[in-house]
C-alpha cells in the first residue's frame, strides 16, 4: 500500500504543502490493531529505538552492577538538547566509571540548546563529545561495555555491545533485522518493519513489573523516561513536553528522518510512525494526532497546539496559516 497523506500545510486558504507517512498500532500481543499505509515499509527507528538499545544495559545487570538511577536510564534514551543538566549528566556518569569525553565515541555537537551555547561562545570553550544528543545513550553502552569487558570501539556493528542491541532489537520485533546503517552518532542502527516496531512497542506498553528480566527491563526504561522527560529531550523539545502534557502516562521518543514511537501502558498499544520525505513538523503533527485519537493527550494542551492544528506565525508574528492533518488522517 501507498504511503497516505498525514498533515497539510495551509497558506491563505490553498493547500501549500503534504506530507505522508505510514502508521501502525500494535498491542502487546504484537497484533495489529490499525495501521495507515503500508506497515510493511522498512524503516531505520534511528532514535527512537533507544529504548531498545538500553535493555540490554538493565537486563545484563550492568545497570544495576553501577547503581544506575532512573535519571540514569532515562538519559540513556535521551536525544538532548545539550543543555548544562544534559552536559553534567553524561560527565558525572562517565566520572563513575573513571572515564570521560574522550572514552565516547559519538562525536562532537555544537548544543541545540541556546543558554548552553551562548556560554560556550562567552568562555570561548569549545564543544565536546558530551554535548553530542546520543551522549546518554553512549554513556549507557560504555556502562554496558564495561560489564560484558569488551574492547574500546563499541559503536563497531560486530561489537558485543551492538550485537547485543541488535538481539534485543530482533527479539522485540520478532523479525530478523533487513540490514544496518550507521547513525548520526556512528553507532550501528538496525532495520526493520514499521510493523515490527509497533510490535515492538506494543510489548514495551504490556510489560509488567510481574513479568520477567525483559518485561522488568521494559518497565524500569519506559518508566524512567516519563519520570524524567527534561533529560529525554530537553525545555521546548516535542518529546519532553508531550510526556508532561499526558502526565506520564505514555512514553514518546522521536527519531530522526520523521520517525516516531509510543508506549501506551493502560491502553496496552504501541505506535510506530514514519513521515517518508523526514519532515519534523510532520512527525510532531502525526503522532499529536494518534495520541488525541488514542485518548491520552487534550488536543487543547498547549504543547498540543505547538504542534497539531498549530498557527504559523511571519516575524512580524502575522498569521500565515495552518499546519494540521489531512481529513482522512488519522
Amino acid at each position: 500500500m501507498p504511503a497516505v497523506e498525514m498533515v497539510q500545510l495551509w497558506r491563505g486558504g490553498l493547500l501549500e504543502s503534504a506530507h505522508c507517512g505510514h502508521a501502525v498500532i500494535c498491542n502487546a500481543e504484537g497484533e495489529v490493531v490499525e495501521s495507515w499505509g503500508d506497515g510493511g515499509t522498512v524503516i531505520f527507528p534511528r532514535s527512537s529505538s533507544k529504548m531498545i538499545q538500553a535493555l540490554p544495559l538493565v537486563e545484563s545487570g550492568a545497570a544495576d552492577a553501577v547503581g544506575l538511577t532512573t535519571r540514569h536510564l532515562a538519559f540513556a534514551c535521551a536525544s538532548h538538547h545539550g543543555a548544562a543538566i544534559h552536559r553534567v549528566m553524561a560527565a558525572d556518569w562517565l566520572a563513575g566509571l573513571g572515564m570521560g569525553d574522550a572514552d565516547l565515541r559519538c562525536g562532537v555537537q555544537e548544543p541545540g540548546d541556546r543558554a548552553e551555547r551562548d556560554r560556550l561562545i562567552a568562555t570561548a570553550e569549545a564543544p565536546c563529545q558530551l554535548h553530542n544528543n546520543c551522549s546518554g545513550k553512549h554513556s549507557g553502552f560504555l556502562t554496558l561495555n564495561r560489564h560484558l569487558r569488551g574492547g574500546s570501539e563499541y559503536v563497531e556493528h560486530d561489537h558485543p555491545v551492538q550485537q547485543a542491541a541488535k538481539a534485543a532489537y530482533e527479539d522485540t520485533t520478532a523479525e530478523t533485522s533487513a540490514g544496518w546503517g550507521i547513525d548520526g552518532c556512528s553507532a550501528p542502527n538496525f532495520a526493520s518493519t514499521l510493523t515490527g516496531f509497533a510490535r515492538a512497542m506494543g510489548a514495551f506498553a504490556g510489560a509488567t513489573d510481574g513479568g520477567d528480566a525483559r518485561q522488568r527491563a521494559m518497565v524500569r526504561l519506559r518508566e524512567a523516561m516519563t519520570a524524567h522527560p527534561e533529560l529525554v529531550a530537553g525545555e521546548g523539545g516535542a518529546c519532553t513536553e508531550l510526556m508532561r502534557a499526558m502526565g506520564g502516562r505514555v512514553t514518546v521518543k522521536g527519531g530522526a528522518e520523521g520517525v516516531y514511537a509510543a508506549i501506551l501502558p493502560e491502553q496496552g498499544l504501541g505506535i510506530a510512525l514514519k513521515i517518508v520525505d523526514g519532515s519534523e513538523r510532520a512527525k510532531d503533527a502525526a503522532i499529536a494526532a494518534l495520541l488525541v485519537r488514542a485518548g491520552v493527550l487534550d488536543a487543547g494542551h498547549p504543547a498540543t497546539r505547538r504542534r497539531l492544528n498549530a498557527v504559523q506565525v511571519n516575524r512580524r508574528n502575522i498569521e500565515t496559516g495552518v499546519l494540521t492533518t489531512a481529513p482522512a488522517f488519522p
